[in-house]
């Protein structure tokens, strides 16, 4: 089935009462049992399972070809949930091109768990290879990378990490399952960031890990989601799914607008370098080309002038908004290094792009007066 069709009809197919076609609503905490205790509808209480969490993470799983899925108030539990399942002691691999807030999750609170942890280069295959120690049980991949979308091979890491008897983890937030599934090149687990492209309006926070095979180290996962709480509200939960139907559009077009806009500032003599991966120059062209339908909606510059400069194109946008996150209709921008502040590894002169639904002249126009000459 294609992604335009699955994205419209998955986790929509649960039966309700009034026969209607929307998903409803269920903000119930808890569900009535039977006299003899048993539960006809398959639901007790909301903390363990809701039926637009179920419905959520349906169509989470059939969207990324996973066994199971399991939604979380925001992409931080879920990235926390993934590395619980982990045990003290044990050793991941990273790339240093990470999002920060995955960064500060795996050294500051699980590195006092007696987790350890390697950054290396995830482009390099054989650095990666290098760093696998006895006791490495997950390998942590984030392609296109946050914030400078470096591209890892997900067939060649699954390799390394299955060699080694260890698991393949992939951020998938800036491609989604429309642009890129890395379950069937051979990744273990999946993670989202719902709040970005799958919420799709600004509006709602959101996480989910999806997994190929339905083991006890989701299984632990999925633990820490109902024993600890890290479960999303029905209404988070409902308003993802509502926002499912159009994201492969709106990834079309955000791709589509990025693809121009990244080719504007490769010819602009104010931009040193453009991070992009549909760019033929691109170091991770290639391997993005081949594992990646179109390139997607994120996008970072380097201008020329340092910090001074890009705070200066910053105080010049009329059209884009300055603001975190990404994902959403309208288009951001944001000095990515003054937003992750002390552990953050982008250059000073790096401002990062999320492209919107705006038509792509206006964008260009807005940014070629930014930076003006």
């Amino acid at each position: 089935m294609h992604p335009e069709t699955l994205a419209v009809h998955a986790g929509r197919a649960a039966e309700n009462d009034a026969g209607a076609v929307a998903p409803p609503l269920i903000l119930s905490t808890t569900f009535e049992r039977e006299p003899d205790g048993t539960l006809p509808h398959g639901y007790s209480y909301s903390r363990s399972a809701n039926p637009n969490r179920a419905a959520l993470e349906s169509a989470l799983k059939e969207l990324e070809g996973g066994t199971e899925a399991a939604a979380f108030p925001s992409g931080s539990a879920a990235i926390m949930a993934a590395l619980h399942a982990l045990a003290p002691g044990d050793h991941l691999i990273a790339p240093r091109d990470i999002y920060y807030g995955t960064r500060v999750l795996i050294e500051t609170l699980y590195g006092r768990w007696g987790l350890q942890a390697s950054f290396v280069e995830m482009t390099d295959v054989a650095e990666v290879r290098a760093a696998v120690q006895r006791n490495t049980r997950l390998l942590w991949a984030e392609t296109p990378s946050n914030p400078r979308l470096r591209i890892s091979d997900i067939a060649a890491l699954a390799e390394v990490a299955h060699t080694a008897g260890a698991r393949l983890a992939v951020d998938n937030t800036w491609a989604t399952p429309i642009l890129q599934q890395p379950l069937a090149l051979g990744a273990d687990l999946v993670m989202h960031s719902t709040t970005k492209y799958f919420g799709g309006h600004s509006d709602v926070t959101g996480g989910a890990l999806i997994a190929a095979a339905s083991d006890e180290f989701f299984q632990r996962v999925r633990q820490f989601q109902t024993y600890g709480g890290a479960a999303p509200s029905p209404f988070d939960c409902w308003l993802i799914l509502r926002n499912i139907p159009n994201l492969p559009h709106r990834m079309r077009t955000q791709s589509e607008n990025a693809q121009k806009v990244a080719e504007f500032f490769g010819r602009h003599p104010k931009i040193a370098a453009v991070h992009y991966p549909g760019l033929p120059n691109d170091p991770g062209h290639a391997i993005a080309a081949k594992q990646m339908k179109l390139f997607g909606g994120m996008l970072a510059m380097e201008v020329r002038g340092g910090r001074a400069e890009a705070f200066a194109v910053l105080s010049r946008v009329k059209v884009f908004r300055r603001a975190t996150s990404l994902g959403g209709p309208e288009s951001l921008i944001e000095h990515r290094a003054s937003v992750e502040g002390e552990h953050t590894v982008a250059p000073e002169s790096l401002l990062r792009l999320s492209i919107g639904l705006e038509h792509a002249d206006d964008l260009i126009a807005d940014l070629d007066q930014a930076l003006g000459l």
